[in-house]
């Protein structure tokens, strides 16, 4: 598969899914040499995957995972697992606010997942007194008694998680750092995600569209900070699909739902510490300011996605509301007494 891909960035072939598949599979096992499998990573990288590549190590990679799916419905937040080093995260606050209101949501990171190694979902809530090297049972109980859970890479994906080191090595990031966001742990049938450029987005859905193990049946993905499931303020691309409609991509504008400040506003000296201490502000009402705002709207797109607002408006007025009411909170101390 190396000979395939790294003949350089113009003149490689593209895998057939069977060749894909061998390969991750190859790889999950163990098998290659640190050098070939070193070569491939980078091989990959210069060429860009495609969404048949792609699908068929996501495929290969959910015969690993195992799955523990609650009895309610969440939205599948996956961020990007090798965190953020400059902005707070909010997801967490999203997360809590938009399943006061009545939306499950599920977060799923590693720690210290290369190549960044930055401060990710698991770091925010150990900040928070809140348990996260659960096995996937717990994370799906977890989901079922306060609306809010989170998945921990090591349980339910140990064949990725194995590969710490070699990525590690690697210093750069590989096609692992995409595959490991669509892992769906909980079994949702709704995935939040993040990109960059649109056209990382479209390839994205495709990789769901092609992918024969996802269950999505409608996935949304915006511009994040830092890459991550954080909206960026301002000027914001965002794409959603579904397979009767199929992908609609739009901008929109944050201060429209009164995100009225820039990403500099946002930003965090210590991001777990930092993005903890804005989380139990904002919760227990004691912030008005431009992180509520954030923090409302990034519930509201959550709460849209889970298909319990027909809009942004209508989302941004019940997380509006969950925050007011207590209702947040509330979630946020069941939580820390799971």
């Amino acid at each position: 598969m190396t000979e395939v891909v790294g003949s350089g960035s113009k003149s490689a072939d593209d895998m057939t899914r069977e060749q894909a598949a061998e390969a991750m599979t190859r790889i999950l096992e163990d098998d290659p040499d640190p050098t070939t499998l070193g070569a491939f990573w980078l091989a990959n990288r210069w060429k860009h995957n495609t969404p048949t590549e792609l699908a068929a190590f996501v495929d290969v990679m959910d015969e690993r995972v195992e799955r523990a799916v609650p009895e309610v419905e969440p939205v599948d937040c996956g961020a990007n697992y090798d965190g953020k080093a400059r902005t707070a995260i909010l997801g967490v606050a999203a997360g809590v606010v938009a399943a006061a209101a009545g939306t499950p949501v599920v977060v799923h990171s590693g720690d210290r997942v290369p190549s960044q190694k930055d401060d990710a979902y698991k770091h925010v809530l150990d900040e928070l007194g809140i348990r996260t090297e659960l096995q996937p049972g717990e994370s799906a109980a977890m989901v079922e008694e306060t609306g809010f859970g989170f998945y921990y890479q090591p349980s339910f994906n140990p064949a990725v998680d194995a590969l710490f080191d070699r990525r590690d090595r690697m210093g750069v990031r590989t096609f692992l750092n995409t595959v490991e966001t669509l892992a769906n742990p909980a079994g949702a049938s709704v995935h939040l995600g993040s990109f960059y450029h649109l056209s990382f987005a479209k390839k994205v859905i495709e990789t769901v569209q092609y992918s024969r193990a996802r269950e999505f049946d409608r996935v949304i993905m915006f511009q994040g900070l830092e890459g991550y499931d954080d909206i960026r303020p301002g000027y914001t691309k965002f794409a959603e699909w579904m397979p009767e409609d199929g992908l609609a991509d739009d901008e929109i504008e944050t201060a429209t739902y009164g995100m009225d400040f820039e990403n500099e506003d946002l930003e965090a000296e210590d991001v777990a510490a930092d993005s903890a201490q804005i989380t139990r502000e904002v919760l227990a009402g004691g912030r008005a300011d431009h992180w509520r705002d954030a923090v409302a709207l990034n519930a509201a797109v959550r709460i849209y996605a889970g298909g319990d607002a027909d809009s942004l408006e209508g989302g941004l007025d019940v997380a509006r509301e969950a925050i007011d009411d207590g209702s947040a909170a509330a979630v946020l101390d069941d939580l820390r007494g799971f």
